[in-house]
């Protein structure tokens, strides 16, 4: 059972990181002429990039307590990515007729985010550690 600090924690976290989704896919599509939605792909492969650099971090140090980690990670970094909405997106692009637009889609926020979070993470362990 998850401990109250922790519930706090992840809620506090994925109330910031849901309204820095909005405001960061907002900003995107607003700025960004498009048909594929680059708003979601904009803040999937931000936070993976954020969240390599933090298991980078939290492999090498023990700075941060569990709350803390559960804060960035599963509650802030969890509500920022938007793969239900990215799911759907996906879907609504198919159900269009839109095929290729779809797989693109599926492809760069797939790929995408396995090579942000790993470039995120590569990158803080060669320039911190």
């Amino acid at each position: 059972m998850m401990s109250w600090q922790t519930v706090l924690a992840i809620g506090s976290g994925g109330f910031l990181g849901a309204i820095s989704r909005s405001y960061i896919n907002g900003f995107i599509n607003h700025r960004v002429a498009h048909e594929l939605p680059f708003g979601t792909l904009g803040v999937n492969l931000l936070g993976s990039f954020i969240i390599g650099v933090l298991f980078a971090i939290f492999s090498n140090t023990d700075i941060f307590s569990v709350h803390t980690k559960s804060f960035l990670t599963t509650g802030f970094l969890g509500a920022l990515t938007t793969y239900s909405t990215f799911a759907m997106e996906s879907f609504f692009l198919f159900q269009g007729g839109s095929y290729t637009l779809a797989f693109l889609n599926m492809a760069l926020n797939l790929f995408g985010t396995v090579l942000m979070a790993g470039i995120g993470f590569i990158f803080t362990q060669k320039i911190f550690f």
